[in-house]
């Protein structure tokens, strides 16, 4: 029980490190991270791929309310897990960001410097009292100077890059997917269908159109684009992907 007091203790305040160096408040923001549903970043040859779990709890639900995917600039897309009000403020911390750069020095923010002023920005808020740490980590994804770029924030404010990542529930699963399946090299179309394989182990190996986002910025055409539902039902079909009816009425249910 005086284990459990101490620990307690140490949780209450985010100031405060415990003795074995912890911030118990940052790795709950960590935990609520894993309680959202997974979003998916791959770096192709010719560009970024974001991908997200965008499942209704209701069938009542619009899907178009659920934000998942967001367009941080003309050449910056970011996904999201974890709690969306926390997702919304930083990605409007973002967009500032990426207008004041253009406003400053006429030219579009860098991958890494809008990924960087981001974590800042959050690291703020694991040692100020009174506040509490952002419930979500994000998936920074754009082209800096004709090449693309693949970033992920952590709770803690520390910023990573990668080839490929997953971000959400089931993470581990999906990374060690990725790490089978991804190669260096590939098209951004052959992206796409390696995200949505990858949002499938998930899913019980199956999507439906309504419930998953994609996002994609080429070298070639530098402009945040997400593609319609048509599109995504097409490559789920061609992928053996696509959720039956039955399969949409029993999640329903």
């Amino acid at each position: 029980m005086q284990g459990q007091s101490q620990q307690q203790a140490y949780d209450r305040g985010i100031t405060i490190f415990s003795p074995d160096g912890r911030l118990y408040q940052v790795e709950y923001a960590r935990e609520a991270v894993k309680r959202g549903t997974a979003s998916v970043g791959i770096r192709a040859e010719d560009g970024v791929v974001l991908a997200a779990d965008k499942r209704a709890r209701s069938p009542l639900m619009e899907p178009e309310s659920i934000e998942k995917l967001h367009k941080a600039d003309d050449h910056v897309g970011v996904a999201s897990a974890g709690h969306v009000a926390d997702a919304r403020q930083l990605i409007d911390f973002a967009r500032r960001q990426a207008q004041v750069n253009r406003l400053r020095y006429g030219e579009p923010v860098g991958i890494e410097t809008l990924t960087k002023n981001i974590t800042d920005h959050i690291q703020q808020y694991t040692q100020v009292g009174g506040a509490r740490p952002f419930g979500v980590a994000l998936i920074v994804g754009g082209i800096e100077n004709g090449e693309p770029r693949l970033f992920e924030t952590d709770p803690s404010g520390t910023p990573y890059e990668w080839q490929a990542l997953s971000i959400g529930s089931d993470r581990s699963d999906l990374r060690d997917y990725l790490e089978t399946e991804y190669e260096e090299g590939i098209s951004t179309d052959e992206a796409v269908g390696l995200a949505l394989d990858t949002l499938a182990q998930s899913n019980d190996g199956e999507l439906s159109p309504d419930g998953v986002g994609v996002a994609t910025i080429t070298v070639d055409d530098p402009e945040y684009a997400e593609r319609p539902v048509d599109e995504i039902e097409s490559i789920l079909d061609e992928r053996d992907l696509l959720a039956t009816d039955e399969d949409e009425a029993d999640d329903e249910e």
